[in-house]
């Protein structure tokens, strides 16, 4: 589990003996396989294939790193904070019995003086370390206030669940005097499970940690609380599965411009655990996640990802092969990641157009990703420096459209390409009213006549076979003579007896819209009684006729 329980059997401050610290959050020794839990999210938010993905950072081992685990490296004011479980130089060591290290301390350095030797004179100063566990952390921008994780330790006594399971809590600390002190416990945290890895948004107004409370997807997840005006706090919120897998996802953090990037076992990676970064479209809505792929990502943990606000310097940790303990601190230089953003409009109206399906292929045409347009026609990929790529868009009753784009000779401090797109719609071809022509009858008859039989015929061959959406209306009509009401009677007899041959040679009865009789009411020609008309001009009026409705 994310929450690794290590077993003290020996406790040096003489507390309990057997109980379980769920430290493995704060660690990150921890041991993945692959994903299973995301992939109808990645089916629509595709994310990028690692094999092309180029270098975009080089990594230079810290030279402070110990033979013990250091990781959570955090840059503040020309120090970098940190989280070891070294303890160098004093007499007497507290040791996990589990891990047969020493337990973990934030120490901190100064920035360029990372050749200095780190020891017990650097651990922090006042009461934010314990004879437990500390680990990352978050300072507020004037440096006043700290957010961090320990086990659930307070004024000397360790808490513990019903099941004797010390879980991770968050606290904040004040800086007075150059001391950090004034330990206050977050209101959010709880004794039945953990809560690690705070990050403060660019203002401040939301910490995001990593937890396994109530309402989570899998077995940690990133949450964010909001933080009022007035220091009180909110109500956790999950991130939703578009970051949170039914696996494990912890140590968020967020840069100044806003992007979460977050360490996870549950998304596609490279093995163990990754790191990833959250992309957003324009409304700063989460629509995908991209692996950062090597040198950051390796075949063993990798994690704790920071950045600074010049967004090209940083810190993550590792315990990848070559390292100098379990867990080393990495440094990195960073090329910005370049992306192709646009939206997908209607050419005729302007109007944007969601779900479009906007793909991107190398020069011989190879599919590499896709993305697809929001309900705001926005769409936005990742793309590499240096390369030549194809952009193409599909969206039914459009018609297709592709573009080249170049990232050649894009300055390092651009980070985006603008690529819009108004699609046609697709001309329909007309389709021919069809000639429908009218059926007679005999006097005072509504059966049908043979030569009435042909013409229905070719009707139900149109509707069935060649306008299979074709809806049509019946009006059958009679001559003058006979009484009105008669007329009437009759005229609809003949409706039925033509509607009746149609259904009964297949036409479905939803295609007949109405089928009526219309009595003498519609004469074609002057025989309404006043004059004298042959017999031939009488049977022009006992007709059925029909209208096209629809052809599609």
């Amino acid at each position: 589990m994310y929450f690794k329980d290590f077993l003290i059997n020996k406790d040096p401050m003489k507390l309990k003996n057997n109980i379980l610290i769920s430290i493995g959050l704060l660690t990150g020794l921890l041991t993945f396989a692959q994903p299973d839990a995301q992939k109808d999210v990645e089916a629509r938010f595709n994310t990028f294939g690692f094999d092309n993905i180029k270098q975009q950072h080089t990594v230079t081992n810290m030279p402070f790193n110990s033979k013990f685990s250091d990781f959570g490296a955090y840059e503040h004011n020309g120090n970098i904070y940190f989280a070891s479980s070294r303890d160098e130089g004093v007499l007497v060591k507290h040791i996990d019995e589990r891990t047969n290290e020493p337990f973990l301390d934030i120490y901190v350095t100064n920035k360029g003086s990372e050749e200095t030797p780190v020891d017990h004179k650097s651990k922090l100063k006042g009461k934010v370390n314990t004879v437990f566990h500390e680990g990352s952390l978050a300072i507020t921008k004037d440096g006043q206030t700290m957010y961090f994780c320990r086990n659930d330790f307070n004024n000397q006594i360790l808490g513990a669940d019903e099941n004797l399971i010390t879980h991770l809590k968050i606290y904040k600390a004040t800086l007075k005097n150059d001391r950090w002190t004034n330990i206050e416990e977050l209101p959010f945290n709880g004794t039945k499970f953990s809560n690690a890895h705070p990050a403060l948004n660019e203002d401040e107004t939301k910490l995001y940690f990593a937890s396994d409370m109530k309402g989570s997807i899998g077995g940690s997840d990133i949450f964010y609380v909001d933080i009022h005006s007035d220091g009180t706090f909110g109500t956790p919120q999950n991130l939703g599965n578009l970051v949170n897998t039914k696996k494990d996802e912890g140590f968020p953090f967020i840069s100044s411009e806003g992007t979460l990037f977050f360490a996870s076992e549950g998304h596609e990676g490279f093995g163990l655990l990754d790191v990833f970064e959250a992309v957003s479209d324009t409304n700063n809505r989460i629509i995908n996640v991209v692996n950062l792929g090597e040198p950051v990502n390796s075949n063993k943990d990798d994690f704790a990802y920071f950045l600074n606000n010049n967004g090209l310097t940083g810190y993550f940790a590792s315990n990848r092969e070559g390292g100098v303990g379990s867990d080393d601190i990495y440094a990195f230089n960073r090329i910005p990641q370049l992306a192709i953003e646009g939206t997908v409009t209607d050419v005729n109206t302007n109007e944007p157009i969601a779900n479009t399906k906007v793909t991107l292929l190398d020069t011989d045409g190879k599919e590499i990703t896709y993305v697809e347009t929001n309900d705001d026609g926005y769409y936005k990929i990742i793309i590499d420096r240096d390369t030549d790529y194809v952009v193409a868009t599909k969206k039914d009753a459009f018609e297709d459209h592709a573009a080249s784009i170049t990232s050649k000779n894009i300055e390092r401090h651009v980070k985006s390409l603008t690529a819009d797109f108004a699609l046609n719609p697709v001309k329909k071809e007309a389709i021919p009213i069809a000639a429908l022509y009218p059926i007679y009858f005999d006097f005072n008859k509504s059966v049908i006549r043979k030569d009435g039989t042909s013409e229905l015929d070719r009707i139900v061959d149109l509707m069935v076979n060649k306008y299979p959406g074709m809806t049509i209306k019946i009006e059958s009509h009679t001559d003058s003579r006979g009484s009105s009401a008669y007329n009437d009677k009759l005229s609809q007899a003949r409706a039925v007896a033509t509607y009746n041959y149609l259904i009964s040679q297949g036409v479905d009865p939803a295609r007949i819209v109405e089928y009526k009789g219309y009595g003498e009411q519609n004469l074609i020609n002057n025989c309404d009684g006043t004059t004298r008309c042959t017999e031939d001009k009488h049977q022009l009026n006992r007709r059925t006729q029909f209208k096209v409705i629809q052809m599609e």
